[in-house]
């Protein structure tokens, strides 16, 4: 299948939302496309080069189809969007085109769950230890924190039918590293447009452990690359088995209170050289 592509500094999960503000014309072009047929888009990882901009870039091979399930039109032609990543795909070959913005041929990749007794049983333990992590995530006393704020596709009830806490609703995940802005994302609110600020609720866990690892990879905060091999995983298996050491790292950095200092690029690049 032909699918316009949208190359960003962020990878996107199934299962995932992601707001994006188009302002660039040729991404213009490419939303009006898309809103008019009614058809997706793919988000692949740049490797190398900018987000905006002619210059020529590098993206990965495998990206995530991007489903509009919102959009709203300012009068200049840019765009506010709220999109959710469905299926992976891989590129097959990038196509020549007249049109502004880059076109491909792709493939959907299938979901390969590998062992499934061991995929559950991963799974399982992954749901454990995340639940911790989002405990160490909480600021302790005299500490702040970074909001949390990467929106997900699952299914959500209320207090008393929930089981693992989200604050916003329907929100469980952390922006990447390089933060939300370089991805484009707009601001929102999460209050229905009441203003009386976000009802509590709680975000269900999935049973499968495909949507399971999908989710999980999109929420945890690690490093770009690190997820983008998640992303590439062959199968569930082993995408929950690198999440659950990943998860561990986590864990045991929160726990020490390690994971909110980062190191003075100034001093590493001193040492390399």
């Amino acid at each position: 299948m032909e699918l316009p592509l949208f190359p960003l500094n962020t990878v996107l999960c199934p299962g995932i939302a992601l707001p994006l503000h188009i302002f660039e014309d040729r991404y213009r072009a490419m939303i009006r496309h898309c809103l008019e047929t009614k058809s997706p888009f793919g988000v692949v990882l740049i490797r190398e080069g900018h987000e905006v901009g002619t210059r020529a870039i590098s993206f990965t091979g495998i990206g995530t189809i991007a489903e509009i399930r919102d959009a709203g039109a300012y009068e200049d032609g840019r765009y506010d969007l709220l999109v959710v990543g469905t299926r992976r795909f891989e590129i097959q070959q990038v196509l020549s085109s007249r049109k502004p913005y880059l076109v491909a041929e792709v493939e959907l990749l299938d979901e390969t769950v590998g062992d499934e007794a061991s995929a559950q049983r991963l799974a399982m333990k992954a749901t454990r230890t995340f639940v911790t992590y989002l405990e160490l995530l909480q600021p302790r006393e005299g500490e702040t924190a970074d909001e949390i704020d990467v929106r997900v596709e699952v299914e959500a009830a209320d207090d008393d039918e929930a089981e693992v806490d989200a604050d916003p609703p329907q929100t469980a995940a952390v922006a990447d590293e390089s933060g939300a802005a370089e991805s484009g994302a707009a601001e929102a609110t999460d209050d229905g447009g009441t203003g009386a600020g976000p009802r509590h609720r709680r975000v269900m866990i999935p049973d499968d452990p495909t949507v399971l690892s999908f989710l999980l990879a999109g929420i945890l905060q690690i490093e770009t690359p690190r997820r983008q091999a998640l992303l590439e995983a062959a199968t569930t298996e082993a995408r929950l088995r690198e999440l659950l050491g990943l998860i561990d790292r986590e864990v045991l950095l929160l726990d020490l209170r390690l994971r909110f200092f980062r190191p003075d690029t100034r001093i590493v690049g001193a040492r390399r050289s």
